[in-house]
Order: C-alpha cells, then sequence, then structure tokens
C-alpha cells in the first residue's frame, strides 16, 4: 500500500496509460533516431564514389567504414555514463552535438586519414544515441508498453539508414558524396538546439534526483491537467532495487553470466549488421550490378530493419530474449542467400535484402531495448552503453572482415557472413535460459523490466 507521503512513479505511468506525454517522446525520439541512422549509414553509400574519386581499391576502406564503430565503442560508455549522471535529455543534445559538427566538416575531407578520424570523432556522438533514447522511453511509459515503445524509438534508426541511400541514389549523380556529409551533419545540430526547449526528460531519472522535484511537478500535472503532488511527498521507483551509476553493479543481482554474454550476443548481431550495410552497395558493384540498383538495395535493407522492427514489437515485448533467438535462426538462411540473389534480378535482390533487414535490424532494435531492460532506472542507459560499446567489436570487424575477404566470390562471402547469426543464435539461447532462472529466483526483479 503506498504511503500518503510518497508518488508512486510507475504505478501513477501505469495508471494514466499511454497519453501526450509518450507521443511527444516518440515523435522526438524517431527524428533523433532517423538521423542516428542516417550518419551510421551515409559512409557505405558514399563509399563507391570514394573508390572512383580517390582512385584508391575497395580494400583500403576498410578503416573508414569501422572508423565510425570505433568511436561509438567508447561513446556509448561515455554517453550512456553522461545520461545516467546528468539525464537522458543531456547526453541526446550533446551527442547530436558532437556527431553533427564533425559530420559535416568530413564531408570536406581529402583523402582516407581525415575521413576516418572525423569519422571516429563523430562515431562518439553517434554512440550515444541509442542508450539515452531506449532508457529516456522505457523510464516514461506504462509497463506493458515499455519494451514496445523503447523498440518503436529506436526502430526508426534503420529507416535513418535507408534515407541515406535514397540521398545517395537522388543526389549524389549530380552533387558528389560530400552532400551526404552535409545533410548529415546540419540536421542534427538543428535537433539539437531545438531539443534544448522541447524534449522531455526521463521521469524516472528525475524522481531518483532531487534537484529535478520542480520539474517532476510540473510534468505530472501536465500529464494529468489538475494533479497536485502531496506537501513534502517523496518520489519513489517502487518497482525497481536501485543501484550505485558504477558500472561493476552491471554484474550484481544474478547478472554475473548474463552481462558478458549480451555483450557476446551484441557483438554477434553487430558483426553481420554492419557488414552488410558497410559492404552491400560496394560488393553489389562487383557483382556488376548497376550503381542505383546497389544503392536501392542497401536501402532496401535498412527499410526492411525499420519494417521488422514495428512489426516484431509487440513478440519482443512478450517473448523477450526467446524471440530474439529465434531470429537469430531465421538470419542465417537469410543472409547467406543475399549474394546469390544479387546474380539473379533486380527484384530478388531487393526483396532478399529487404527481408533481411527485417530480420537482423529487427534483432539489433530488440536486443538494444531488451538488453537495457534487465538494469534497473540507476544504471540502464549506462548498461546499454557498454552493451553497445562491447557489442561494437563486432562492428569492427566485421566491415575489417569485409577487406580482407573481398576477393571471394559474392554469393560465398554472403555465406560467410551468416556464421555470426548462428553463434548469435546459441548465445541468445543460453541468455534466455539464464535470465528465465535469474527471474523466478528473484521475482521482484521482473516487475522492473
Amino acid at each position: 500500500m503506498a504511503d500518503a507521503s510518497e508518488v508512486q512513479v510507475s504505478h501513477f505511468l501505469d495508471q494514466h496509460g499511454l497519453g501526450a506525454f509518450q507521443i511527444k517522446l516518440i515523435v522526438w525520439s524517431v527524428l533523433l533516431a532517423m538521423i542516428d541512422g542516417y550518419d551510421i549509414g551515409a559512409i557505405a553509400f558514399a563509399a563507391p564514389s570514394l573508390i572512383k574519386e580517390w582512385h584508391v581499391a575497395p580494400k583500403a576502406l576498410g578503416l573508414v567504414l569501422s572508423a565510425s564503430n570505433i568511436g561509438v565503442l567508447f561513446g556509448s560508455q561515455i554517453f550512456g555514463w553522461v545520461g545516467d549522471r546528468y539525464g537522458r535529455k543531456t547526453a541526446l543534445i550533446l551527442s547530436n552535438l558532437l556527431f553533427g559538427i564533425f559530420t559535416f566538416i568530413a564531408a570536406y575531407s581529402t583523402n582516407l586519414t581525415e575521413l576516418s578520424a572525423l569519422r571516429f570523432v563523430a562515431g562518439l556522438g553517434i554512440g550515444g544515441v541509442i542508450p539515452n533514447l531506449v532508457a529516456i522511453n522505457a523510464e516514461s511509459a506504462p509497463r506493458n508498453l515499455r519494451a514496445t515503445l523503447a523498440i518503436i524509438a529506436v526502430g526508426l534508426v534503420p529507416l535513418g539508414g535507408a534515407l541515406a541511400g535514397f540521398a545517395a541514389a537522388a543526389l549524389v549523380p549530380q552533387y558528389g558524396w560530400p552532400i551526404l556529409f552535409e545533410i548529415g551533419g546540419i540536421v542534427p545540430v538543428v535537433f539539437a538546439l531545438a531539443a534544448i526547449a522541447t524534449l522531455p526528460e526521463s521521469i524516472k531519472f528525475m524522481t531518483l534526483h532531487d534537484s529535478h522535484r520542480g520539474k517532476i511537478e510540473a510534468l505530472l500535472a501536465a500529464i494529468v491537467p489538475g494533479y497536485e503532488v502531496p506537501p513534502n511527498a517523496r518520489f519513489v521507483i517502487e518497482d525497481e532495487k536501485q543501484s550505485p551509476s558504477n558500472p561493476i553493479y552491471l554484474f550484481g543481482n544474478g547478472l554475473a553470466a548474463i552481462t558478458p554474454l549480451t555483450w557476446l550476443m551484441f557483438a554477434c548481431n553487430l558483426m553481420g549488421y554492419f557488414f552488410l550495410i558497410s559492404w552491400t552497395p560496394t560488393l553489389m558493384g562487383a557483382a556488376h550490378v548497376p550503381p542505383q540498383t546497389a544503392a536501392l538495395a542497401g536501402a532496401a535493407l535498412q527499410v526492411g530493419g525499420t519494417v521488422g522492427s514495428l512489426l516484431l514489437c509487440w513478440w519482443l515485448q512478450k517473448a523477450r530474449f526467446l524471440a530474439i533467438a529465434i531470429l537469430f535462426v531465421i538470419a542465417v538462411p537469410v543472409v547467406g542467400s543475399i549474394g546469390y540473389a544479387g546474380l539473379s534480378s533486380t527484384g530478388a535482390l531487393i526483396a532478399v535484402t529487404f527481408f533481411a533487414g527485417c530480420i537482423v535490424l529487427g534483432i539489433q532494435s530488440g536486443i538494444n531495448v531488451v538488453g537495457a531492460m534487465i538494469y534497473p532506472t540507476s544504471l540502464r542507459a549506462n548498461g546499454s552503453g557498454w552493451q553497445l560499446g562491447i557489442g561494437r567489436l563486432g562492428a569492427i570487424i566485421g566491415p575489417l572482415l569485409g577487406a580482407l575477404f573481398v576477393g571471394l566470390p559474392v554469393p560465398e562471402l554472403y555465406m560467410w557472413s551468416a556464421i555470426p547469426f548462428a553463434v548469435g543464435a546459441v548465445v541468445c539461447f543460453i541468455i534466455y535460459k539464464l535470465n528465465t532462472a535469474r527471474l523466478k529466483a528473484h521475482p521482484e526483479l521482473a516487475q522492473g523490466q
């Protein structure tokens, strides 16, 4: 029974359901996710033009394709910590300013070394977006929609990557590859400046920090007009056991094995995912697919990711790690068939890359959220940041392996690229079993998820 002198924030959110506040937050999240995805994908669509204009071999692109992921390796953890310490809103604004400015500067690079360095710094900011989007949405939603709203938020990241593909097909022939980075630099800076005044903060983050008391009272009154907080009432997150915002606590409460396994799960999917989005336009060119068709295949991969994320969110909300393990299994034959489709027909190529995007990027949206949900509010952005950061080792390795083996027949390359998904299926099923046992032993932990 709640004390009259306390406000139970989770109960408040559950009681009042989905409303204007969550919708406003989702709109903001969609915009931030899309420009994040655009900036992640832009380099892959610029790559064919770089090969021609700078007279470089495809193998020389390995570092520049991985540079932003090296930045994300550190940026996810840095901005995850910033999000848990200073607020999800602050972290999102700073990360967008950082990657926006350095993406714009990258448009004026003159060689691969310059471009790689600028992509690395931009990657620091790119890495801060997803952990904080997941946290701000999961912490501001009713319990039955926590995972769903967070998946919808990050599920639009692939659509942003698709927009980079469409921009490449429509604008690069006339304006050259720099136009991709000029767009990708200006938009996030504009969003960051607008967010200062209009982006809401996470209700639960503010609950943990007394300095935000005035803001949370105003927000609750905005959600329920006329709502008055009892005098001297304490704000509590009654369904979560909080831990200090320190990475060592990511291994507590039965997570000693689960946390590092989630890192491996992220690494497996990101290895395959970034091989696909980084090399598909270039490999299709090597298979003598017309450049615009290759760009559309890359875009279909990203559009499929958004469709898959949105269609699968209800299942991922319910089945969590079990659903993700099944998707990993399905990904193996689908990804392995892309190279053969590229040698078949344009229609087959677009269809297979679309379906591959549905599965692979659907997995990524799912693990971004389901992985973060195992942690309490005080650790959520930090935990998600470590998952994405360590997992980025796979994202770095994927494009680099592509550079090493780019001389192999294209169908064979895609067959090899399916291996990380097979490993991911095994790892994710182990996590599912361990987490199920953990929640049975400590049922109170399930309420916070």
